[in-house]
Protein backbone atom coordinates (compact mmCIF):
# COMPACT_ATOMS: atom_id res chain seq x y z
CA UNK A 1 0.00 0.00 0.00
CA UNK A 2 1.16 3.21 -1.08
CA UNK A 3 1.95 5.72 1.93
CA UNK A 4 -0.50 8.49 2.36
CA UNK A 5 0.90 12.19 3.05
CA UNK A 6 -2.13 14.41 4.40
CA UNK A 7 -2.44 17.23 1.16
CA UNK A 8 -5.18 17.76 -0.67
CA UNK A 9 -3.98 18.02 -4.71
CA UNK A 10 -6.88 20.18 -6.54
CA UNK A 11 -6.35 19.86 -10.06
CA UNK A 12 -8.60 21.73 -12.93
CA UNK A 13 -8.94 20.55 -16.33
CA UNK A 14 -10.81 20.47 -19.53
CA UNK A 15 -10.17 18.17 -22.08
CA UNK A 16 -6.82 17.24 -21.03
CA UNK A 17 -6.86 12.89 -21.81
CA UNK A 18 -3.33 13.17 -23.37
CA UNK A 19 -2.07 14.78 -19.82
CA UNK A 20 -4.30 14.46 -16.86
CA UNK A 21 -3.05 10.60 -16.49
CA UNK A 22 0.42 11.63 -16.04
CA UNK A 23 -0.16 14.21 -13.58
CA UNK A 24 -2.67 11.85 -11.40
CA UNK A 25 -0.24 9.00 -11.21
CA UNK A 26 2.41 11.86 -10.30
CA UNK A 27 0.17 12.56 -6.99
CA UNK A 28 -0.67 9.15 -6.23
CA UNK A 29 0.63 9.68 -2.29
CA UNK A 30 -1.61 12.27 -1.34
CA UNK A 31 -4.60 11.19 0.43
CA UNK A 32 -7.14 13.37 -1.35
CA UNK A 33 -7.52 14.03 -5.01
CA UNK A 34 -10.01 16.41 -6.40
CA UNK A 35 -10.50 17.36 -10.00
CA UNK A 36 -12.34 19.97 -11.15
CA UNK A 37 -13.42 19.57 -14.88
CA UNK A 38 -14.42 22.14 -17.30
CA UNK A 39 -17.49 20.17 -19.16
CA UNK A 40 -14.65 17.67 -21.30
CA UNK A 41 -16.30 16.23 -24.72
CA UNK A 42 -12.88 14.11 -24.57
CA UNK A 43 -11.51 11.05 -22.18
CA UNK A 44 -10.62 13.19 -19.54
CA UNK A 45 -14.00 12.34 -16.87
CA UNK A 46 -13.09 8.62 -17.63
CA UNK A 47 -9.63 8.93 -16.65
CA UNK A 48 -9.77 11.09 -13.68
CA UNK A 49 -12.19 8.72 -12.35
CA UNK A 50 -9.42 5.96 -12.05
CA UNK A 51 -8.24 7.93 -9.69
CA UNK A 52 -10.48 9.88 -7.70
CA UNK A 53 -13.79 9.61 -6.67
CA UNK A 54 -13.80 13.29 -5.60
CA UNK A 55 -14.30 14.61 -9.50
CA UNK A 56 -16.93 17.25 -10.10
CA UNK A 57 -17.73 18.86 -13.25
CA UNK A 58 -18.91 22.56 -13.55
CA UNK A 59 -18.38 25.25 -15.78
CA UNK A 60 -15.38 27.56 -15.52
CA UNK A 61 -16.00 30.82 -15.79
CA UNK A 62 -13.95 32.94 -14.12
CA UNK A 63 -10.40 31.40 -13.01
CA UNK A 64 -9.65 33.09 -9.08
CA UNK A 65 -13.17 32.12 -8.14
CA UNK A 66 -13.53 28.13 -9.46
CA UNK A 67 -10.30 27.80 -7.53
CA UNK A 68 -11.26 29.26 -4.57
CA UNK A 69 -14.48 27.30 -4.80
CA UNK A 70 -12.09 24.39 -5.81
CA UNK A 71 -10.20 24.79 -2.95
CA UNK A 72 -12.61 25.32 -0.20
CA UNK A 73 -14.08 21.38 -1.02
CA UNK A 74 -10.55 19.78 0.30
CA UNK A 75 -10.57 18.10 3.50
CA UNK A 76 -7.36 18.81 4.39
CA UNK A 77 -5.69 21.59 5.70
CA UNK A 78 -2.70 21.68 3.28
CA UNK A 79 -3.74 21.82 -0.75
CA UNK A 80 -1.37 21.19 -3.25
CA UNK A 81 -3.36 23.10 -6.39
CA UNK A 82 -1.84 21.91 -10.04
CA UNK A 83 -3.03 22.09 -13.65
CA UNK A 84 -3.57 19.36 -15.52
CA UNK A 85 -0.44 19.69 -17.65
CA UNK A 86 1.95 19.40 -14.47
CA UNK A 87 3.94 16.78 -12.89
CA UNK A 88 5.54 16.53 -9.33
CA UNK A 89 8.81 15.03 -9.91
CA UNK A 90 9.84 12.32 -7.02
CA UNK A 91 12.26 15.27 -5.62
CA UNK A 92 9.35 17.50 -4.72
CA UNK A 93 7.07 14.63 -3.19
CA UNK A 94 9.82 13.95 -0.91
CA UNK A 95 9.95 17.26 0.01
CA UNK A 96 6.89 18.01 0.49
CA UNK A 97 6.37 15.18 2.76
CA UNK A 98 9.50 15.80 4.49
CA UNK A 99 8.26 19.15 5.24
CA UNK A 100 4.45 18.74 6.59
CA UNK A 101 6.20 16.03 8.76
CA UNK A 102 7.60 18.93 10.33
CA UNK A 103 4.83 21.02 11.04
CA UNK A 104 6.14 24.04 9.73
CA UNK A 105 5.64 27.51 10.66
CA UNK A 106 5.18 28.72 6.99
CA UNK A 107 1.48 29.25 5.74
CA UNK A 108 2.23 27.87 2.29
CA UNK A 109 5.30 27.35 0.17
CA UNK A 110 6.49 28.66 -3.58
CA UNK A 111 7.44 25.77 -5.95
CA UNK A 112 9.44 25.88 -9.10
CA UNK A 113 8.19 25.20 -12.33
CA UNK A 114 10.39 22.98 -15.23
CA UNK A 115 8.34 24.68 -18.44
CA UNK A 116 8.12 23.06 -21.76
CA UNK A 117 7.40 23.82 -25.19
CA UNK A 118 6.97 20.78 -26.72
CA UNK A 119 10.17 18.68 -25.42
CA UNK A 120 12.26 21.98 -24.93
CA UNK A 121 12.86 22.85 -21.76
CA UNK A 122 12.69 26.86 -21.55
CA UNK A 123 15.52 27.43 -19.21
CA UNK A 124 16.23 31.43 -19.64
CA UNK A 125 13.88 34.02 -20.43
CA UNK A 126 12.74 34.70 -16.63
CA UNK A 127 10.73 30.85 -17.43
CA UNK A 128 12.70 28.98 -14.70
CA UNK A 129 12.61 28.51 -11.79
CA UNK A 130 9.36 31.01 -12.37
CA UNK A 131 8.01 29.69 -8.38
CA UNK A 132 4.60 30.01 -8.13
CA UNK A 133 2.64 29.19 -4.60
CA UNK A 134 1.43 25.86 -4.64
CA UNK A 135 1.57 24.65 -1.29
CA UNK A 136 -0.71 26.50 1.14
CA UNK A 137 -2.92 25.94 3.77
CA UNK A 138 -6.66 26.84 2.14
CA UNK A 139 -8.09 29.12 5.33
CA UNK A 140 -4.61 31.35 4.97
CA UNK A 141 -4.88 31.67 0.89
CA UNK A 142 -7.18 32.90 -1.50
CA UNK A 143 -7.04 33.49 -5.42
CA UNK A 144 -8.18 37.00 -7.14
CA UNK A 145 -11.24 37.06 -8.97
CA UNK A 146 -10.47 38.11 -11.98
CA UNK A 147 -10.60 36.53 -15.44
CA UNK A 148 -6.93 36.55 -16.46
CA UNK A 149 -3.92 37.19 -15.11
CA UNK A 150 -5.38 36.74 -11.16
CA UNK A 151 -2.70 37.19 -7.80
CA UNK A 152 -2.38 34.56 -5.16
CA UNK A 153 -2.96 36.42 -1.77
CA UNK A 154 -1.78 34.11 1.42
CA UNK A 155 -0.82 35.70 5.02
CA UNK A 156 2.84 35.31 5.71
CA UNK A 157 5.01 33.48 6.39
CA UNK A 158 5.25 32.27 2.86
CA UNK A 159 8.50 29.31 2.57
CA UNK A 160 10.05 28.07 -0.78
CA UNK A 161 10.63 24.63 -1.83
CA UNK A 162 13.74 23.26 -3.97
CA UNK A 163 12.31 20.28 -5.83
CA UNK A 164 10.70 21.24 -9.34
CA UNK A 165 7.09 20.82 -10.82
CA UNK A 166 7.16 19.51 -14.36
CA UNK A 167 4.88 21.90 -16.59
CA UNK A 168 3.96 21.03 -20.07
CA UNK A 169 3.42 25.06 -20.78
CA UNK A 170 2.34 24.43 -24.37
CA UNK A 171 2.43 21.36 -26.93
CA UNK A 172 4.09 23.52 -29.82
CA UNK A 173 3.99 26.36 -31.50
CA UNK A 174 1.08 26.18 -32.62
CA UNK A 175 -0.86 25.83 -28.92
CA UNK A 176 2.19 28.52 -27.94
CA UNK A 177 0.16 31.28 -30.37
CA UNK A 178 -3.28 29.82 -30.05
CA UNK A 179 -3.53 30.46 -26.01
CA UNK A 180 -1.87 33.85 -26.67
CA UNK A 181 -4.32 34.63 -28.93
CA UNK A 182 -7.20 33.58 -25.72
CA UNK A 183 -5.20 35.32 -22.86
CA UNK A 184 -5.34 38.65 -25.29
CA UNK A 185 -8.52 38.76 -25.95
CA UNK A 186 -9.29 37.85 -22.10
CA UNK A 187 -6.74 40.57 -21.54
CA UNK A 188 -8.43 43.23 -23.68
CA UNK A 189 -11.94 42.53 -22.24
CA UNK A 190 -10.40 43.32 -18.85
CA UNK A 191 -9.70 46.63 -19.71
CA UNK A 192 -12.68 47.40 -21.73
CA UNK A 193 -14.89 46.29 -18.87
CA UNK A 194 -12.47 47.67 -16.24
CA UNK A 195 -12.80 51.34 -18.49
CA UNK A 196 -9.05 51.59 -18.26
CA UNK A 197 -7.37 53.86 -20.81
CA UNK A 198 -4.65 52.62 -22.67
CA UNK A 199 -2.69 54.55 -25.38
CA UNK A 200 -0.64 52.83 -28.07
CA UNK A 201 3.31 54.64 -27.13
CA UNK A 202 2.55 52.75 -23.85
CA UNK A 203 2.15 50.00 -25.84
CA UNK A 204 5.02 50.23 -28.11
CA UNK A 205 7.47 50.83 -25.74
CA UNK A 206 6.07 47.76 -23.33
CA UNK A 207 6.38 45.57 -26.94
CA UNK A 208 9.86 46.33 -26.91
CA UNK A 209 10.96 46.43 -23.22
CA UNK A 210 9.28 42.98 -22.79
CA UNK A 211 11.22 41.20 -25.35
CA UNK A 212 14.55 43.09 -24.46
CA UNK A 213 13.95 41.78 -21.01
CA UNK A 214 13.75 38.08 -22.05
CA UNK A 215 16.06 37.57 -24.61
CA UNK A 216 18.85 39.83 -22.98
CA UNK A 217 18.21 40.89 -19.39
CA UNK A 218 16.79 37.38 -18.14
CA UNK A 219 19.49 35.72 -21.15
CA UNK A 220 17.14 34.00 -23.48
CA UNK A 221 19.36 33.88 -26.52
CA UNK A 222 20.94 31.10 -24.09
CA UNK A 223 17.97 28.71 -25.27
CA UNK A 224 18.76 29.55 -28.99
CA UNK A 225 15.81 29.46 -31.24
CA UNK A 226 13.06 29.16 -28.80
CA UNK A 227 14.64 31.85 -26.50
CA UNK A 228 13.84 34.28 -29.17
CA UNK A 229 10.48 33.12 -29.91
CA UNK A 230 9.76 33.08 -25.80
CA UNK A 231 10.89 36.54 -26.13
CA UNK A 232 8.59 37.45 -29.16
CA UNK A 233 5.70 36.14 -28.33
CA UNK A 234 6.42 38.10 -25.05
CA UNK A 235 6.49 41.03 -27.02
CA UNK A 236 3.62 40.11 -29.23
CA UNK A 237 1.43 40.04 -26.49
CA UNK A 238 1.67 43.70 -25.74
CA UNK A 239 0.79 44.84 -29.39
CA UNK A 240 -1.93 42.13 -29.59
CA UNK A 241 -3.82 43.24 -26.84
CA UNK A 242 -3.99 46.76 -27.52
CA UNK A 243 -4.97 45.91 -30.63
CA UNK A 244 -8.09 44.06 -29.58
CA UNK A 245 -8.61 46.53 -26.69
CA UNK A 246 -8.91 49.28 -29.23
CA UNK A 247 -11.45 47.15 -31.66
CA UNK A 248 -14.04 47.00 -29.15
CA UNK A 249 -13.47 50.69 -28.12
CA UNK A 250 -14.32 51.66 -31.70
CA UNK A 251 -16.69 48.63 -31.91
CA UNK A 252 -18.73 47.83 -28.86
CA UNK A 253 -18.67 51.12 -26.17
CA UNK A 254 -21.60 52.09 -25.45
CA UNK A 255 -23.26 48.53 -25.32
CA UNK A 256 -22.22 47.85 -21.52
CA UNK A 257 -20.42 45.12 -20.37
CA UNK A 258 -18.82 42.49 -23.12
CA UNK A 259 -18.66 39.16 -21.86
CA UNK A 260 -16.03 36.48 -23.16
CA UNK A 261 -17.90 33.68 -25.17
Amino acid sequence: MVHKIPVTVVVLTKNSQALIAACLDSVKWADEIIVIDDESTDQTLEIARRYTDRVFVRKLVLEGRDRNWAYAQARNTWVLSLDSDEIVTPELKEEIENVLLANPAENGFTIPRRNYIGDCWVKYGGWYPAPQLKLFKKDKFRFEEVEIHGRAFMEDPCGHLKSDIIHYTYRDLADFLNKLNRQTTLEALKWFNNNKPMRLGRFIYRAIDRFMRAYVGRKGYKDGFMGFVVAFYASLYQIISYLKYRELVLKKKGQGRIEHE
